[in-house]
């Protein structure tokens, strides 16, 4: 089975260390350029842009970077109770004709009741997953060319419909990543791919059963996604090193703030990512190479693959063989980090890589030349 490997666009920031602005870098469009033509360049597939109050907008992110990329295609957030599921189709429709049919969407429901209030939204978790269900029939739907009349709970759309149809057919698809009971419902009905945040093997292997189980009853299948970061080097040594340095700035003070945070999150995944670490430094190994040092103080996807590039692969390669077909990873700094991925990492998978971009496959077979017109030693002789 090949592998689809995306990358992340650090809209909320970038640097060497977490929880500090020490070694902070600005992400400016320019920044955020040369990372997304890193990607390009180097054989991702995609790129997941977040999203959130503390993140530039990711559907204007993606918009703008489509003119400066060739094959990268854009994960960008649908938002529930956020915006009109027909207007979302229109600009679903709009961003997958203007790219080329470079348009993916992920379902973000939200589990910060503080930023959720702050954006209009005011229902309780279980309402805004009756919400995301409604919104998504909806947006599927109008996207697939129909004429929609619905009547929910919590939507009412009368004669929704699209006049310029997305290039992708029937549609673009769907990514939506959730632990709870109903995220897992909604998964089964609605989307073709389901996204896991990176907790231990049993764990994931739990949720990916529950998940196929519920959308076989509905005779559907579900492909299987995992969002992690990754500090691959060239020894096992040094990868663990790159993680303690990742922490090294990190006060007792920042994370204890941080938790305090995140447990006003309704959210059950941040719920399962938290319980990894418990808000402390000690035993962030949680299993085989699989380090929580990353979510002492980021929420959402909080845990790191480290090791040299065969020791992480065969990690990957673990989960792979749990049916997980597409691989979301990050790395501190994310420039630096995206070369050492594709370098470091990919020869040892079966990576599926888009049509490459003309160029980008050059390498000398002599590594730096001294002059313009003289061989290596090694080089001439042979």
């Amino acid at each position: 089975m090949s592998l689809d490997i995306f990358w992340f666009l650090p809209t909320h920031g970038d640097g060497h260390y977490l929880g500090t602005a020490d070694g902070a870098r600005a992400v400016d469009h320019g920044y955020l350029t040369q990372i997304a033509q890193a990607a390009d360049r180097l054989g991702f597939g995609g790129v997941l842009i977040p999203t959130g109050r503390s993140c530039e907008d990711s559907w204007l992110v993606a918009a703008s970077l489509i003119p400066v990329t060739q094959k990268l295609k854009f994960l960008v957030a649908l938002r529930p109770g956020i915006i009109s599921p027909t207007v979302a189709a229109r600009q679903a429709a709009t961003l997958d004709r203007l790219s080329g049919g470079r348009a993916l969407f992920n379902l973000v429901t939200g589990g910060d009741p503080d930023e959720l209030a702050g954006d209009g939204l005011h229902l309780s978790h279980s309402e805004r997953y009756e919400a995301s269900v409604e919104f998504t029939r909806i947006w599927r739907r109008v996207l697939e060319g129909e004429q929609v009349d619905y009547e929910g709970k919590h939507i009412q759309v009368k004669g929704a419909k699209l006049l310029y149809p997305p290039l992708q057919q029937p549609r673009p698809p769907l990514y939506f990543g959730g632990s709870s009971d109903a995220a897992q419902d909604l998964a089964a009905e609605q989307v073709e791919l389901y996204l896991t945040w990176g907790e231990p093997l049993d764990a994931v292997r739990e949720k990916i059963e529950a998940v196929k189980a519920k959308a076989a009853a509905l005779g559907r299948t579900v492909r299987f996604g995992i969002r992690l970061h990754v500090i691959v080097r060239e020894t096992n040594e040094e990868a663990w090193k790159a993680a303690d340095r990742l922490i090294a700035n990190l006060d007792d003070a920042t994370i204890e703030k941080a938790q305090a945070a995140f447990a006003r999150f309704d959210s059950v995944g941040q719920q399962r990512m938290a319980a990894l670490h418990k808000g402390r430094r000690d035993n962030l190994e949680i299993a085989p190479n699989l380090w929580a040092g990353v979510g002492l103080v980021r929420g959402g996807a909080g845990t790191a693959l480290v090791g040299d590039g065969p020791t992480v692969a065969e990690r990957v390669k673990e989960y792979a063989a749990l049916g997980i077909d597409t691989f979301i990873f990050s790395g501190y700094p994310h420039l630096e980090e995206s070369y050492r991925v594709a370098e470091l990492l990919f020869p040892h998978l079966p990576v599926k890589r888009p049509t490459q971009v003309e160029g980008a496959n050059y390498v000398s077979p002599f590594g730096e030349m001294v002059a313009n017109d003289i061989l290596p030693q090694k080089a001439a002789q042979s």
